[in-house]
């Protein structure tokens, strides 16, 4: 998975635990994360990935036209496209709505749900991350649903009580949990998807496993995310890997769903605006660091993408 961090840096991810769920058995919810669970952690994303942590007890999860997945103490589902789904002891049962079992939390604090018919308890710490990229290959290429023991590593432990340290003093509006948690869940994340790559098979015929299964697309993706600045064409990307042109685009274009160029393109373009929002860099750094040969070039891409010119777009977008 080292050689694909560079896909998860530029992912620029945020996030927090906005739920504390108590449900005793039989119960079934149906959930999603919402804009509104976010807002009190960040600006709304364009993509949420939503999470569940199992601190006790056990429950099953369901996504639309999926397989039921069981889910014990000490596990993490993680749900990469935010799909509506169900949570329960007993699908057989009808479904409630989430939204209307939420209670606010004591003084401010982290909201709360106690819910069910007083059987086997279950404790959920609910969690998002989330993304200014609309579109970004490792979404794209992940399957509905991942799930990591976090038991079965030696830090099982450490990771548990962080989680429930972090929901604490997140309770208590403690700022500094919220970046602890985020960058928990974002290496959480990285360790589900290193580990459903490594337990891939020739069956999977996922986008994410023909990338990653793939050493040649996974190693044109590194390139480009960790050489942005190089004056990258799609006969240069084939002639790294080892491939033809025309064998390259399309192998690419299937794992990907976009061309070689255009999937650059955004890239490069997503990246500045993290830049021109989030630092004091001058444009024309900003454009070199991203493989622009000169300032208009990039401020002519730039607007073309996001409507504005760069220097007019980071007025509107400074962080209040």
């Amino acid at each position: 998975m080292n050689g694909h961090l560079d896909l998860f840096r530029d992912m620029h991810l945020t996030g927090g635990i906005f739920l504390d769920a108590h449900f005793t058995a039989p119960w079934c919810i149906t959930a999603q994360v919402s804009p509104e669970d976010c807002a009190p952690f960040t600006p709304q994303p364009c993509h949420i990935i939503g999470y569940h942590f199992v601190t006790l007890g056990a429950m099953r999860l369901v996504v639309c036209g999926q397989q039921p997945i069981n889910v014990q103490a000490g596990e993490l589902v993680v749900l990469p496209r935010n799909d509506i789904h169900l949570l329960g002891s007993d699908m057989n049962i009808a479904p409630t709505d989430i939204s209307g079992l939420i209670q606010p939390g004591y003084e401010g604090g982290i909201a709360q749900i106690v819910y069910g018919n007083k059987g086997a308890p279950t404790h959920v710490l609910c969690g998002f991350l989330g993304s200014n990229q609309p579109r970004n290959a490792v979404f794209a290429m992940l399957p509905p649903v991942l799930k990591l023991d976090v038991g079965d590593a030696i830090s099982g432990s450490w990771i548990e009580s962080t989680f429930r340290f972090g929901a604490q003093e997140q309770a208590q509006k403690g700022v500094q949990s919220r970046a602890v948690l985020a960058r928990l869940a974002e290496l959480l994340l990285m360790d589900a998807v290193s580990r459903y790559v490594a337990a891939g098979d020739s069956g999977n015929q996922s986008a994410w496993a023909a990338c990653f299964g793939d050493v040649l697309i996974g190693r044109a993706l590194n390139l480009i995310h960790g050489r942005m600045a190089e004056h990258w064409t799609t006969e240069r990307l084939a002639r790294e890997v080892g491939l033809s042109r025309s064998a390259f685009a399309e192998r690419f274009t299937k794992a990907v769903t976009e061309p070689p160029m255009t999937y650059l393109c955004r890239q490069r373009l997503e990246k500045a605006s993290f830049q021109l929002r989030d630092t004091a860099t001058p444009i024309p750094k900003i454009a070199a660091a991203i493989g622009y040969e000169s300032e208009a070039a990039f401020s002519r891409a730039f607007k073309r993408v996001y409507g504005l010119p760069p220097a007019t777009w980071r007025r509107r977008n400074l962080p209040h």
